[in-house]
C-alpha cells in the first residue's frame, strides 16, 4: 500500500493532521491507522480556548457543538491553603459573564472565546469520522507492528490490517507519529526525552452517572472544578448531562507508601473532599477504574528526515492545566502545515520544520513550569517548591509573584507569532494572575506603574519567524536577541511603529490605535488591553524600557482590571 502521509494513530493529534492536510490538498493521499475500534474512552477530557478555533478551521466545530457538550467557561481551583469556601475562579470571558442561551449555537461572539468539556469516547469519533469525510483512508483495528528505519529516515511500516490474514508494507512520503504514549515512531528513531520537573505523579480516573454539576451557568455553562486535598487533587469534569469524569491526582511516592491500591485510594479521595462527595451522593460509577503514571516529558526533537511526533508522541504535561489536547491539536495543525509547505516547495522545508520543533517543544516546556509553579504554590508540595525555589535562583531571582512571573515566560511571549501576547497557549494576563494568586504580593504591571517608555533594541539582529495562517507559513520580519524574539506583526508591529514616535503613555496608546487603523485592524477597548498586555510582555522580556516620572500622568489602571 503507497500514500502520500501516513499517520499512525486516529484520535485529536492525528485526526487534526489528516483533516487540515485534506482541506488545504484535497488531492494528498492521507492514510489513518487506529488500532481501536471508535468509539473508546480516553482520558483528558478539558479542553483550552485554542482547541475550538482549530475546530473551526477543520470545519467541524458544528458537529462537536450538535454533540452537546459542556461549554467550558474556565475552571474552580480550591488549591494551597485555599479553604472550601474561598474557591479561586479563572474565567474565560471577563468576569465571568456568560449571556448564550441557545444550543446549538454559532462560532461566533462568546462561544468563539469559551470551549468544551467533551466525552472522548464521542469526541475522538466525531474528529475521526470527520477526517475520513474530508477524504481520508481510515483504518480501524489496525496496528503499525514494524517501522522499517534506515538512518533518519522511514522507509516503510508493516502494518495489520482489521480482517487481513497476514501484515501488510505501507510506503508513505511522510509519516506521523499520533500514537500517544505508545510513541511507536520516537522509541524506533531513538528520540530521547527530558522530563524537565520533579513532579512524578499518578492518576486514577472513573465515570460517574448522574452526579450532580458543581455549577450550571446559561444553557450548559460549566467550570472544571481542581481541588487538593493534602496527598493530592481531585479533578471534576462534567462531560455531559448525565455523565462525569473523575480523577485524582497523587505522588508516586505517596501511592507506593500508602500500600493501598489505586481504587482505595481512589475511594478515599472522593470520601475526604466534602465537594465530591456531596455532588456523587446519589451517583453511580461504571467501576472500571484506570491509572498511569503521569510523568511530564519532551522529546529532544519532533521531526526527522520524513517523519513528525504529534501530541502525546512527542510531549505531555501535567493535566493541572489542562493541557493535553490543546497542546496535541496545536501541534498537529503545525505539523500539517509545516508538510503543505514542503509540498509547495516555496520555503526551505528545514526553516519550516524547525520553526514548528522550537514553537512546539517550547509550548510544551512552558506548561510544565505552568505545573510546576502550580503544585509549588501548595503547601503539600513542599519538595518542588524547594525545587522550583532553586530554579529561580540560578536565574539570580526569588521566586516571589514577579520572579515566577519571569520564570513562567522563559520561552518568550512573543513565540507564536499570532499576534497575541502568551506562553504557551495562556494569555500574559492569566499567567500575572497565576503568580498573583499565589504569592502575598501581587505581580507588577509596567505599564501601570511606569509612563515613559523607550525601544531597547541593542544587541539586536535582524531575523525572520514562521506565521501559521489559512494553510500557508508566512515568514515573518523580527528581531533576535538571544534567545529573545520580537516579531513584527500585529500589535507587535504597531507598538514598534509606536513606541518610533512616542515614549509617554497616553499619547502612546493614542499611537497605538492610529497604527492599528493603518494596517486595517478592528479598533475596540479588547484591541486596546491588547497592546497593552503585548507591551508589558516586551518590557518583561528587556525590549523596552519603562520608567516613572512623576510630572506626568499613569495609564488607568481600570483596563487592566478589565482585561484580567
Amino acid at each position: 500500500m503507497t500514500c502520500d502521509v501516513a499517520i499512525i494513530g486516529g484520535g485529536p493529534a492525528g485526526a487534526t493532521v489528516g483533516t487540515l492536510l485534506k482541506k488545504y490538498s484535497p488531492k494528498l493521499d492521507v492514510l489513518i491507522i487506529e488500532r481501536a475500534q471508535f468509539p473508546r474512552d480516553h482520558v483528558g477530557e478539558s479542553l483550552l480556548p485554542a482547541v475550538p478555533r482549530i475546530l473551526h478551521e477543520m470545519g467541524v466545530w458544528d458537529k462537536v457543538e450538535a454533540a452537546n457538550f459542556p461549554i467550558k467557561l474556565g475552571a474552580t481551583y480550591r488549591w494551597g491553603k485555599q479553604s472550601d469556601q474561598d474557591l479561586y475562579y479563572f474565567h474565560f470571558l471577563p468576569g465571568g459573564k456568560f449571556t448564550e442561551t441557545q444550543r446549538p449555537g454559532h462560532y461566533s461572539g462568546e462561544r468563539a472565546r469559551t470551549t468544551f468539556q467533551v466525552d472522548r469516547s464521542i469526541y475522538d469519533k466525531i474528529l475521526l469520522d470527520h477526517a475520513e469525510e474530508m477524504g481520508c483512508r481510515v483504518h480501524q483495528r489496525s496496528k503499525v507492528v514494524e517501522v522499517k528505519r534506515m538512518g533518519d529516515r522511514i522507509d516503510g511500516l508493516t502494518v495489520w490490517f482489521d480482517g487481513e490474514s497476514e501484515p501488510e508494507s505501507v510506503e508513505a512520503r511522510y509519516y506521523i507519529d499520533a500514537s500517544g504514549g505508545e510513541s511507536i515512531v520516537r522509541k524506533t528513531m531513538g528520540v530521547e526525552i527530558d522530563s524537565p520537573t520533579l513532579l512524578r505523579n499518578i492518576a486514577m480516573w472513573d465515570y460517574w452517572h448522574n452526579a450532580e454539576w458543581a455549577e450550571k451557568v446559561g444553557v450548559d455553562g460549566t467550570y472544571v472544578r481542581i481541588l487538593s486535598l493534602g496527598y493530592g487533587w481531585l479533578w471534576f469534569i462534567p462531560l455531559g448531562p448525565t455523565r462525569t469524569s473523575i480523577g485524582f491526582i497523587t505522588a508516586a511516592d505517596y501511592y507506593k507508601k500508602s500500600g493501598k491500591s489505586t481504587e482505595e485510594l481512589y475511594l478515599e479521595a472522593i470520601a475526604n473532599e466534602p465537594i465530591v462527595r456531596e455532588l456523587t451522593q446519589n451517583a453511580t460509577r461504571e467501576d472500571r477504574l484506570e491509572a498511569t503514571k503521569d510523568w511530564s516529558f519532551v522529546a529532544e526533537r519532533l521531526y526527522g528526515e520524513n517523519w513528525f511526533l504529534a501530541g502525546d508522541a512527542g510531549g505531555f504535561a501535567d493535566p493541572i492545566l489542562s493541557a493535553g489536547l490543546t497542546l496535541a491539536q496545536v501541534g498537529a495543525r503545525r505539523i500539517a502545515y509545516t508538510i503543505l509547505e514542503t509540498e509547495r516547495g516555496e520555503l526551505d522545508p528545514h526553516w519550516t520544520r524547525d520553526q514548528f520543533d522550537t514553537i512546539q517543544r517550547a509550548n510544551i516546556r512552558n506548561h510544565i513550569r505552568f505545573a510546576d509553579y502550580w503544585y509549588s504554590a501548595n503547601q503539600q508540595f513542599t519538595d518542588l517548591k524547594d525545587y522550583c525555589s532553586e530554579i529561580a535562583k540560578s536565574s539570580g531571582l526569588t521566586l516571589d509573584a514577579d520572579a515566577a512571573f519571569q520564570w513562567l515566560g522563559t520561552g518568550g511571549f512573543t513565540d507564536d507569532f499570532t499576534g497575541v501576547p502568551h506562553s504557551g497557549t495562556y494569555t500574559l494576563t492569566s499567567i500575572k494572575a497565576f503568580t498573583s494568586r499565589f504569592s502575598e504580593d501581587p505581580a507588577k504591571w509596567y505599564v501601570y506603574e511606569n509612563n515613559l517608555f523607550e525601544l531597547n533594541t541593542d544587541g539586536a539582529d535582524p531575523d525572520t519567524v514562521a506565521m501559521f495562517d489559512e494553510g500557508r507559513i508566512y515568514r515573518v520580519d523580527c528581531l533576535r536577541r538571544d534567545s529573545k524574539v520580537w516579531a513584527m506583526i500585529g500589535v507587535y508591529h504597531c507598538i514598534f511603529k509606536a513606541l518610533s514616535a512616542e515614549r509617554e503613555i497616553l499619547p502612546l496608546t493614542e499611537r497605538f490605535i492610529f497604527e492599528m487603523k493603518k494596517l486595517g485592524m478592528p479598533i475596540s477597548p479588547f484591541m486596546t488591553r491588547l497592546c497593552l498586555e503585548a507591551l508589558e510582555g516586551l518590557i518583561t522580556e528587556g525590549w523596552i524600557k519603562a520608567s516613572y516620572d512623576s510630572s506626568l500622568p499613569l495609564l488607568d489602571r481600570g483596563i487592566k482590571q478589565q482585561s484580567a
